[in-house]
């Protein structure tokens, strides 16, 4: 059942091809990992899974961190917390794909299918592909409070919790969450074809997929029957290609209508540009280096703070953000409500990092400093971050080997508990709340997976628990301020920068919004005649 492609070169996909009918060709930095967003945390992949295919119960209006209805017209929350109770759209359609046409409309058995696959082991989607893994749910922690799906009538449903969860709804509009098509995946499954799923996604979204040429491009269909209505774009093409430079000239030459991640140093050049608008915002993340916390010696906090008063951030600023970030010092970002002003962040200091690791016994430290492939929205030119890492690691002595792999590959090795060195890489909030930076990169239950540092400290994770547990907010963020200051003070990452978010267009774009959330979304996105 798998796809078929048929495509012009991308060369010939010009401006004047949209006079025929509304294209709209987005340059992105990076190829999809599958196209089951269940199975993933990168933006990449949702940008082309659940932020054009698929919808969830409750989601962020568009633009805004704010909860709206999805899938779900309306809901009611238990005075315990525990149960939460939604009322399903009707009439909503899914998409037809090659191979299957749904013969029913969305419904409670959907609901059902797509979270009970991630949280129950017995079930025959839980592992139905070689490495299937649900990243976002267990690093979550949702297989310990998420007790199960119950089926109201066939417009109604139940979740049901064993503890009170603070963020639970705006959690429910993240990626993972996506709705999926049972009956597709029964059609599969009938068919042998189960790996399929994560090849061919049917959902409900505004874009219906129409094919993958890997590494090269995703081409996507306006979905006629979306229950909003019709996307004013006919068709969405995804024109993968990493270098920001090659982006920037096919933005330039009309190739692409919107690109991802612009090098900071074009931004003037975009900005002169008649043809062109730039969009900018400041971002919800953090880009970051993280130790190996359970491999020596990065196991020592002591080896850990001195390799963090080694880094000369200003300088990674002044050459990789050139004005489009800022020093990061929380795992936080300053935009979210309980970021901790009084925490201390390392300073450069080369002196008293020798001193640190002459007093941990580490001589001739050899490491492995590992850099992304593609840009980010947290970290423009991982490729340069890591030399100025390994240059200013080399000034207190620790040879620095730098390490990279294609995308997919790289977050897939970065997560093994058994990684040796230390990992650039970054976050962007996904729903607006801290415990999705605290618990999600940093708590025990993301060991494995989004918690590249392998840090299970239990002083931190028990805060971070206990502050799902209430509701009251300014107890929530009591809570996180001091959790981030047992994070600094025992220094699993080296927090580098938190950067502004650059959308660059061509000028016949029209109503394009950033997402805070760092996604690219194309409905409601218009082309000029």
């Amino acid at each position: 059942m798998r796809m078929k492609l048929f495509l012009p070169l991308l060369a010939a996909m010009t401006i004047a091809t949209a006079a025929q009918a509304k294209t709209l060709v987005f340059c992105s930095e990076g190829s999809p990992e599958g196209f089951d967003p269940g199975l993933y945390t990168s933006g990449t992949t949702f940008d082309v899974t659940a932020r054009s295919v698929f919808n969830q119960l409750v989601e962020f209006d568009r633009g805004t961190t704010n909860i709206v209805p999805g899938l779900a017209e309306s809901w009611t929350i238990s005075d315990d917390g525990l149960t939460y109770t939604f009322k399903l759209r009707k009439g909503v359609k899914f998409h037809s794909v090659e191979g299957f046409k749904p013969t029913r409309d969305f419904n409670a058995d959907d609901v059902i299918f797509s979270f009970m696959r991630q949280k129950d082991k017995t079930n025959p989607w839980y592992s139905y592909a070689p490495g299937t893994t649900w990243d976002y749910f267990d690093s979550m922690s949702m297989p310990e409070f998420f007790k199960g799906v119950e089926k109201v009538d066939d417009y109604t449903v139940k979740i049901l919790l064993t503890q009170p969860q603070s963020p639970m709804l705006a959690n429910l509009g993240m990626p993972f969450a996506s709705i999926l098509s049972a009956e597709f995946a029964e059609s599969l499954k009938a068919a042998g074809k189960m790996d399929q799923l994560n090849q061919v996604p049917v959902g409900t979204g505004p874009f219906k997929f129409v094919g993958y040429q890997k590494d090269a491009v995703v081409r996507f269909a306006a979905n006629p029957d979306y229950y909003e209505g019709k996307s004013p774009l006919d068709s969405l093409i995804f024109a993968i290609t990493p270098d920001a430079s090659v982006r920037y000239q096919k933005l330039k030459a009309g190739e692409c209508q919107a690109m991802a991640y612009p090098n900071p140093a074009d931004l003037a050049a975009m900005r002169a540009d008649p043809k062109l608008q730039v969009l900018e915002q400041e971002g919800l993340n953090v880009g970051y280096l993280a130790y190996n916390t359970t491999q020596a010696p990065f196991d020592n906090v002591k080896v850990r703070k001195a390799l963090n008063l080694a880094i000369n951030k200003e300088s990674i600023m002044a050459a990789v953000y050139q004005g489009a970030g800022k020093i990061a010092k929380n795992p936080l970002p300053p935009t979210i409500w309980s970021y901790n002003e009084k925490t201390v962040d390392d300073k450069y200091d080369p002196e008293a990092a020798k001193k640190l690791l002459a007093e941990a016994g580490v001589k001739d430290l050899k490491m492995k400093v590992w850099a992304m492939p593609v840009q980010r929205p947290y970290n423009p030119n991982a490729r340069r971050m890591a030399e100025l890492i390994q240059a200013d690691f080399a000034k207190v002595g620790v040879t620095v080997e730098i390490v990279s792999y294609e995308w997919a590959e790289y977050l897939k090795i970065s997560k093994e508990k058994n990684r040796d060195g230390a990992v650039l890489l970054g976050w962007t909030g996904d729903n607006g709340d801290p415990d999705n930076f605290l618990a999600v990169l940093l708590g025990c239950a993301a060991v494995g997976n989004s918690n590249l540092a392998q840090w299970c400290y239990k002083p931190f994770d028990d805060l971070t628990r206990k502050a799902t547990l209430v509701s009251d907010k300014a107890e929530r963020t009591k809570l996180y301020e001091e959790a981030q200051l047992i994070f600094k003070d025992q220094a699993p990452w080296a927090t580098i920068a938190h950067s502004v978010r650059f959308q660059p267009l061509a000028k016949s774009v029209k109503n394009f919004k950033i997402d805070p959330l760092g996604g690219h979304l194309f409905y409601g996105v218009d082309l000029a005649d």
